[in-house]
């Protein structure tokens, strides 16, 4: 039986038994009946993880005439808890639980229903206990409060249950039950079982047929609100309470599963769903975790472009690319992290993946001297000694001469074919010596005479102006 007689301190027979339950959000209630004395009605309450029951509002009060309602007995007395402590005391100054006081040590309540008050009530002695019953009612459906000598036997008593969690009754597909005849049997922790609960408090199980499915009513550590599942992975049948999938159920030839949206994987329950970002696989493969939305919790690691899974399947190594054959390079070829470099063998450039033979960066030049190659692609032109490329035109070779005097550039051929740069003359000894231009007396203040060329000096109000003789002239080939 569920209560033992040598715990209640009750008679052998009968045995009081649990004749209905109810739960409303994290409390329940539950309906036992047989005579018992009060303090046997509490000891069984407190063997079952409760106590007897406090009816503090007219809440409490429903589920009492609820509880009634689907018992066959007629009018039984039940105590609740509700005492009196030994001693006297005067009704009319104690509120409207008249000096009674709860089991649980306090005597709040926004409800009272007392069977009579006396118009002049005399003082109550205790101790005295607290029995409700619908024959003292003074309403329909409103079971009366009425005190009984503590020892007396009433015919049963009511039980209060609290729980810090509480689970909603399954939700079974209604065209599966007419289908399959799917029936569900809750038993709770304190041993009241049946089909018709408006809540099932944490601990409470559930047995469902024709699956053969048992679940658990659990709350999650940390968490407030209790939900149904069991501790063998996957989803149940679909048609109860979605499989116990966090999103989707799909059924397939006798078999249930659960998926994740896009964004989601499946736990390791093989119901829940967790956003992809919080996989602990993020933390444990070096570069990306891959999960496996048919395998809960599974996962698979992968590398980089220029990597490759290391033996322990989580970490990456570098692939030396330069080993690969044929190799990726068309002559030389140098391994990086993640990568490779193509090099070509000296005088060959890479152009397009290929190495091709490098072209002489002077080829065609205009230079009229000699050309000097600039890196691969650029060249610059150089002259004889005596020369100097033309600012206008650095193809061409102009005479320079930066002395007072300076060889002449005469031809081999005709020793007395000669030439002189801009500002100088030629002179016997096939030199030509600078030209003193401020002898011409073209500056109006001072002159200074330079290689070439002059300065006229004036005052403070004028700029000083640099006569530039140079001009193209005839430059010649730049060649002595």
């Amino acid at each position: 039986g569920v209560l033992a007689p040598a715990g209640l301190g009750l008679p052998t027979s009968p045995e009081p038994q649990p004749r209905g339950s109810q739960c409303v959000e994290h409390d329940c209630f539950e309906l036992f009946r047989g005579p018992a004395t009060f303090f046997a009605a509490s000891q069984a309450c407190e063997g079952l993880g409760g106590h007897l029951m406090t009816v503090r509002s007219s809440v409490a009060a429903d589920v009492i005439s609820l509880l009634l309602s689907g018992d066959s007995g007629d009018s039984p007395r039940l105590w609740i808890g509700l005492q009196l402590p030994p001693g006297c005391s005067d009704p009319g100054q104690l509120g409207p639980l008249r000096g009674f006081q709860w089991v649980t040590g306090d005597n709040r309540t926004s409800y009272s229903r007392w069977a009579r008050l006396p118009v002049d009530p005399a003082p109550l002695c205790g101790p005295l206990c607290v029995a409700v019953s619908e024959a003292g009612a003074l309403a329909p459906r409103e079971p009366a409060w009425e005190e009984q000598q503590c020892t007396a036997e009433a015919d049963g008593f009511l039980c209060e249950f609290h729980f810090a969690a509480s689970c909603k009754p399954l939700l079974v597909d209604s065209g599966a039950v007419a289908a399959a005849g799917v029936t569900i049997t809750y038993t709770t922790p304190f041993r009241a079982t049946g089909a018709d609960f408006q809540a099932l408090p944490a601990g409470s199980s559930a047995s469902i047929a024709p699956f053969g499915v048992e679940l658990e009513c659990a709350a999650p550590p940390g968490e407030a609100e209790a939900r149904w599942g069991r501790d063998d992975q996957g989803a149940w049948d679909c048609s109860v309470e979605n499989g116990g999938c966090q999103d989707t159920c799909n059924r397939s030839a006798e078999t249930s599963q659960c998926f994740c949206p896009a964004d989601a994987y499946l736990e390791a329950d093989g119901r829940s769903c967790a956003a992809q970002a919080d996989h602990p696989c993020h933390k444990l493969c070096e570069h990306y975790c891959i999960t496996n939305s048919y395998v809960p919790g599974s996962y698979s690691c992968m590398c980089e472009t220029g990597y490759q899974l290391a033996a322990d399947q989580h970490g990456c190594e570098d692939v030396d690319d330069c080993i690969q054959v044929p190799s990726p390079c068309p002559q030389r070829c140098v391994n990086t992290r993640g990568a490779f470099e193509c090099h070509c063998n000296p005088g060959f450039e890479l152009v397009n993946n290929d190495c091709v033979e490098s072209v002489d960066p002077c080829l065609g030049s205009k230079c009229e001297y000699q050309c000097q190659p600039v890196g691969q692609t650029d060249y610059r032109c150089i002259c004889a000694e005596g020369f100097a490329p033309s600012p206008q035109d650095p193809h061409r070779c102009l005479m320079f001469c930066n002395q007072t005097a300076c060889p002449a550039d005469c031809d081999p051929y005709s020793p007395t074919s000669c030439q002189c740069p801009e500002g100088y003359i030629l002179d016997d000894g096939f030199m030509c010596t600078d030209i003193d231009e401020c002898e011409n007396g073209d500056c109006p203040g001072a002159c200074r005479n330079l290689p070439g060329t002059y300065e006229c000096i004036c005052g403070p109000d004028c700029d000083p102006t640099e006569v530039n003789t140079d001009g193209d002239g005839d430059g010649g080939s730049g060649e002595p």
